[in-house]
């Protein structure tokens, strides 16, 4: 019954959390596109929607004072916090600025290239094992391959249409579609910018998580960092008082994403990562790209493609492959066969402990 439970929180709550995640912030991002095309600043959202994240977790810095179970939060600690707040402050900034500039379409493509660099990194730091001899590194690598291939081809590759949607919800998203006025240039190279400095994040994230295991206090802590960055930003990029107005479809951006991106969404990331490492929380960035595609089917009434089917089955291919892989591989660090074999200098866990807190 133990052994039990202990698969359900470690193999198939965060994959359930991570799905539900991603569904939650296409929908979020969607209405921040639309947002945005109606004035709202998206510097001045993202200030505001870190406001809301962290009197929400307002409560969780006198909890995790007063658990025995941390380490005291030290100035080190914060300063470490305060690193990460910087470099996801930045790539939250990047990558705001080249959806605005740009769509939500070009930003799916870009993210595609998450999974291989934290992947990379991964490996440099020495928290993903690779030896191409062994069948569980050969599955995450061809897994990896394969995800970010299917993302690539859901976006550049429409193909004919197979089944068209039944119903049209009388939705007004057109400014979501329209794209001659986008700076496609200037907004590739933001998003550019933010994938590359996202796997850097999820690898400060996974150290932090070893010194400072509170899924909850970490990201309450960089929330203040994000904001009082992005607040600088938005005071020398907004010179007009009234781009701090906010109303109708611009609050509701704000306080969802608030709520639901900053708080929710960091939290269950921290925990997941935590949990089952970075490459594991990076590998859903080519998922979003299939649930952008069926939440556009059922709600907005998009027609069914070729090209978004062949996708959808390369990318649920591919991201199986690596959970299997992953799977594959802590089932043989938890061997007793693999223990006894393995000299104490070579062993290096993939998932970090955390029991001696």
């Amino acid at each position: 019954m133990v052994r039990r439970r202990c698969d359900w929180y470690v193999e198939v709550l965060p994959f359930i959390a991570m799905v539900g995640m991603e569904c939650i912030c296409v929908g979020v991002y969607t209405l921040f596109k639309a947002a945005t095309s109606r004035g709202l600043s998206h510097h001045v959202f993202l200030v505001y929607a870190c406001a809301v994240s962290v009197l929400v977790l307002l409560p969780a810095p006198f909890m995790s004072y007063r658990s025995r179970a941390l380490p005291p939060l030290s100035l080190a600690i914060l300063a470490k916090i305060g690193l990460l707040g910087l470099i996801g402050g930045s790539s939250q900034i990047m990558g705001y600025t080249g959806i605005s500039l740009s769509s939500p379409t070009l930003g799916s493509a870009l993210g595609n290239l998450t999974p291989a660099l934290t992947f990379i990194l991964a490996i440099l730091f020495r928290m993903e094992k690779v030896s191409l001899k062994r069948s569980s590194s050969q599955a995450k690598i061809i897994g990896t391959i394969l995800s970010i291939s299917g993302a690539f081809f859901i976006t550049l590759y429409k193909g004919p249409p197979i089944i068209t949607a039944a119903l049209k919800w009388s939705l007004s998203f057109d400014p979501l579609l329209s794209s001659s006025s986008s700076n496609w240039v200037l907004g590739g190279i933001f998003l550019m910018a933010e994938y590359i400095l996202t796997p850097i994040f999820y690898i400060i994230m996974a150290q932090m998580m070893e010194d400072y295991p509170a899924e909850l206090t970490v990201p309450f802590f960089y929330n203040i960092f994000v904001c009082f960055i992005a607040a600088i930003v938005a005071l020398a990029a907004e010179h007009d008082a009234n781009a701090w107005r906010v109303s109708d479809i611009g609050l509701a951006s704000v306080i969802c994403s608030g709520i639901f991106v900053q708080c929710l969404r960091n939290c269950v990331h921290t925990w997941a990562i935590r949990l089952k490492g970075p490459l594991y929380v990076a590998m859903f960035k080519p998922v979003s790209v299939v649930i952008a595609f069926v939440m556009g089917f059922f709600f907005l009434g998009d027609a069914l493609c070729l090209g978004s089917l062949i996708g959808a089955i390369i990318i649920s291919i591919g991201f199986y492959t690596v959970l299997w892989g992953k799977a594959k591989e802590e089932t043989n660090e938890e061997s007793p066969e693999s223990v006894a074999q393995s000299p104490p200098s070579q062993k290096v866990p993939l998932l970090p402990k955390h029991q001696s807190h």
